[in-house]
């Protein structure tokens, strides 16, 4: 999984890229962490404009009807299309930074 939470959290998820591994049990992108379905199905849980590769899934939960557009703009960046995550981490990973060194 790539998001989880417990305690009834409200997740968000926008413009986000996941790959799914070929194991077909480890598709889903979501993880109710002990919690029962009877409990986390009240949770909110979103995914807008994510992009889902190789059967990967995103279980959304909560109120029937309920959008991530009912969350404050002030407190929330606005999404960009998942189809520019390549390109915004294409130099992405650890730095090779030596002691004495800027990095």
């Amino acid at each position: 999984y790539a998001i989880g939470g417990s305690a009834a959290p409200t997740i968000n998820s926008q413009g986000n890229r996941f790959l799914a591994p070929n194991e077909n049990f480890r598709k889903e992108v979501t993880k109710h962490e002990d919690a029962p379905e009877s409990e986390w199905q009240h949770w909110n849980w979103r995914s807008e404009g994510d992009l889902m590769l190789n059967g990967a899934y995103f279980r959304e939960s909560g109120a029937a009807g309920a959008s991530s557009t009912n969350y404050a703009r002030a407190s929330s960046l606005s999404a960009r299309p998942s189809s520019l995550v390549g390109s915004l981490t294409v130099a992405a990973g650890a730095l090779t930074c030596r002691g004495g060194s800027r990095c």
